[in-house]
């Protein structure tokens, strides 16, 4: 429920706007200590934030570009992806970014202010490339105001984990991809016994954007909008709104939530079989050993326009401009490692869930997946079902936090659905009109 690289916090992003204008009298081709080496070399430095698996699988694709392409040397740093804007942006000013760095898809707005970010536009056009097999909602978290600020690194999205045992004991029947959230808050009542602390299921409650974009989810499939299309105004205290709120209300009045402050603790109380369905991504199920688990898409809200969505966080691969050499060296590096063949290897060893279309309708491709981790193909076939993305706007983290006081206030049965969602239009609203 709570990969961090999803969300943002609005720490993260202070002084971002000041480098925005601070940095626009730098000269963008004067290369910088940060690519390693002058800019007339093809030396490029990459900062990642992989660990474990990720980071042996990345170190050999490094190995294998170098290999195959000799005289060009790719150097690469871990840098904490939490921190990694706040550092990019200190590098920015000391003229020394990295030529390469992976950022949390949430921060794209405002990794689009900065000056030194290339413009990837016509790069993603070349032929060979194929743009738009990469999902959709990947497309849209690279894409600020029409520009290509970025190449997807990673992709997730949010569907439905129940435990088949407590279903059972229920006398339920397992979830089917027809599904309605009508069932979803049924099922959940059922699957609640108090006397035993065995929940229907869970939902972070600290407030931030993780909080929210698990509402999000159900206002898109309720059919509303988080804002109006020119991003000026909220367009959430809507009919769908109001649907997608009751169902929160109605799964607290009843008792049939675990409320996880923490944000974390929800894994051990599902893997200890307390917890009947959780709504979470695919980096969850290797957490769950003890739970003969099985995976289906999110429920929907029959009679509207939204359907089976989803919500995804994807995260990109930026390039800063470090001179004209590094700068093609660094989108010849980018284009190789996001191609088919590398995103197959790479998903196939790590178990991240592939960016592109292609690969994931690659035939026996989802069956090794699955075999490692059983259920993660309902992730895959759940990347169709993302349609849109959150607002590309450098005021989202605003707008998250109004959301997030919005929800929190009907789950903890502290204001009704319909004031909640007029208090955070008001301040929503404000928000973006910068008062």
């Amino acid at each position: 429920m709570a990969r961090h690289r999803l969300y943002v916090t609005m720490a993260s992003l202070l002084g971002v706007g000041a480098l925005a204008l601070s940095a626009c009298g730098t000269d963008s081709q004067s290369g910088g200590g940060g690519g390693g080496g002058t800019s007339s070399t093809a030396s490029i430095q990459v900062w990642e934030g992989w660990t474990s698996v990720e980071a042996k699988t990345f170190a050999k694709l490094v190995s294998q570009y170098e290999k195959a392409n000799p005289g060009e040397k790719v150097s690469t740093l871990y840098v904490n992806s939490d921190n990694t804007l706040q550092k990019v942006t200190t590098a920015v000013r000391g003229g020394s970014p990295p030529d390469i760095a992976y950022l949390y898809g949430s921060w794209a707005p405002n990794v689009a202010t900065i000056p030194q970010v290339v413009d990837l536009t016509q790069v993603v056009k070349q032929a060979g490339v194929n743009w738009n097999d990469f999902y959709v909602g990947e497309r849209d978290v690279a894409t600020v105001n029409g520009k290509v600020i970025g190449i997807p690194a990673l992709v997730d999205n949010l569907a439905v984990v129940y435990n088949k045992k407590l279903f059972a004991q229920a006398g339920l029947q397992p979830p089917s991809a027809n599904w309605t959230w009508s069932d979803f808050v049924a099922d959940a009542k059922k699957l609640t016994d108090p006397a035993k602390k065995q929940y229907g299921t869970a939902y972070v409650t600290p407030g931030t954007e993780d909080t929210v974009w698990h509402w999000e989810a159900l206002l898109w499939e309720a059919g509303g909008q988080l804002l109006n299309s020119g991003n000026t105004k909220a367009a959430f205290n809507s009919a769908a709104g109001l649907t997608s709120l009751n169902t929160l209300k109605t799964l607290a009045t009843d008792k049939s939530v675990y409320f996880d402050p923490t944000d974390q603790a929800y894994e051990n109380v599902f893997n200890s079989g307390k917890i009947g369905m959780l709504v979470t991504g695919p980096w969850d199920l290797s957490t769950f050993p003890n739970v003969k688990y099985g995976v289906q898409v999110m429920p929907s809200y029959p009679g509207t326009s939204g359907g089976h969505q989803t919500i995804s966080g994807p995260d990109n691969w930026v390039v800063f401009n470090n001179g004209s050499a590094k700068t093609k060296a660094a989108e010849k590096f980018l284009l190789w490692l996001t191609a088919p063949a590398q995103i197959k290897t790479w998903s196939l060893a790590t178990g991240d869930l592939p960016t592109r279309a292609s690969v994931a309708n690659t035939p026996g491709f989802v069956a090794k997946m699955n075999q490692a981790l059983p259920g993660v193909d309902t992730f895959i076939a759940n990347l169709s079902n993302v349609k849109q993305a959150r607002p590309q706007i450098t005021q989202y983290p605003k707008v998250s936090t109004a959301l997030g006081n919005m929800v929190l206030s009907v789950l903890l049965n502290k204001s009704t659905p319909q004031a909640a969602l007029a208090a955070a239009e008001k301040q929503v609203n404000q928000d973006l009109a910068g008062s």
